[in-house]
């Protein structure tokens, strides 16, 4: 580099000297030539004028070929300033651009230093998400299973529901038909349940009058002691043995039956004797006779029934009589009974 730039500064001292002998050689050569006009010519003068003239042609012809040579030097020069600039410009660039560059490289530094931050917790996620995908795949492979088998489920469910679906069709059909039947029944229903309201209320009434109506029935034995009679006179009988009195209207002391109410009631006897003779029963409504059964006795059991059916007031009273000369028999086989009972009242 030092050697171009001596041969440069070389170039540019002989384009100065040649400017000048380009200007200045001419001078010189017509001061010669004026010197050899006037001043005195000697033998040395003359011999050094020769020798002046001889290499002065040679001189002149080096000096422009070294002018020549300076003015390419310098077209050179200036290409090579040019250059020189055109260089300093882009070393001003590639200056500006590295500053850039640096400025760039300090900021992909920051960036780089976040990334490698960013890129740390990215493979702990990817190392995150490679585990999860890892059991992912265990139950993707589990639900695919899992699946075949709901795909066969759904396949026998399938057939099942088509199946279903013609039962349905089918019960569907019944269902229609049942659900008129169902009408029907619904309005017979309707009815029978007005028709049952009215039977409900109906004995619901007759519940109450039968809870109002006085519930009388009674039934007797005569006694334990075997022969009553004969007597001198009519005696009532008193039936002692009392197996059946609702209503408490029979008085086992009397002999007497009271009736409660007024109504229809049933009575009935039923008389034994075992002696030769007659017997026979006196039935008394009140102080009324009404009845009066007697039968012979050949001295063997005999036996005879009779009932009656009597309308009577609340307070009338019946009792049975023996007659005078007559004779029953009784014993703990209840042979002679008295009983009754309300049919109805009025």
């Amino acid at each position: 580099m030092r050697v171009v730039v001596g041969l440069l500064l070389l170039l540019l001292s002989l384009c100065g000297s040649g400017a000048q002998g380009d200007g200045g050689g001419l001078g010189e050569v017509g001061e010669i030539r004026e010197f050899q006009e006037t001043a005195p010519r000697d033998a040395v003068e003359e011999s050094t004028e020769q020798t002046t003239k001889q290499t002065t042609p040679d001189i002149w012809a080096e000096v422009r070929a070294l002018r020549d040579m300076v003015v390419e030097l310098k077209v050179e020069l200036r290409n090579m300033e040019a250059i020189v600039k055109d260089s300093e410009s882009l070393v001003n660039e590639l200056k500006t651009e590295l500053i850039v560059t640096k400025v760039y490289v300090e900021m992909l530094q920051r960036d780089n230093s976040v990334q490698e931050t960013r890129l740390t917790a990215i493979e702990s996620k990817t190392s995150d998400l490679e585990k999860e995908n890892a059991d992912l795949q265990t139950r993707l492979s589990s639900s695919e299973s899992e699946l075949l088998l709901s795909k066969s489920r759904i396949d026998q469910l399938e057939r099942e529901n088509a199946v279903q679906e013609t039962r349905l069709t089918a019960t569907e059909s019944k269902t229609s038909d049942l659900e008129k039947e169902n009408t029907d029944l619904q309005t017979r229903l309707s009815s029978s349940e007005s028709e049952l309201l009215l039977i409900k209320s109906r004995i619901y009434q007759l519940e109450r009058e039968n809870a109002e109506k006085p519930k009388v029935a009674f039934y007797t034995a005569l006694t334990n002691a075997g022969h009553v009679g004969p007597y001198n006179t009519d005696i009532t009988l008193k039936y002692s043995k009392v197996f059946t009195n609702i209503g408490n209207a029979y008085n086992p002391a009397t002999g007497f039956f009271t009736a409660p109410v007024k109504g229809v009631y049933y009575l009935q006897f039923t008389l034994l004797s075992n002696l030769t003779g007659h017997m026979g029963v006196l039935v008394y409504k009140n102080n009324q006779r009404i009845m009066y059964n007697v039968e012979w006795n050949k001295g063997t059991h005999e036996y005879f029934t009779n009932s009656v059916v009597l309308e009577l007031l609340a307070g009338d009273e019946i009792h049975l009589d023996l007659p005078s000369g007559k004779s029953v028999y009784d014993n703990a086989d209840n042979h002679n009974t008295f009983s009754g009972s309300l049919l109805f009242p009025l």
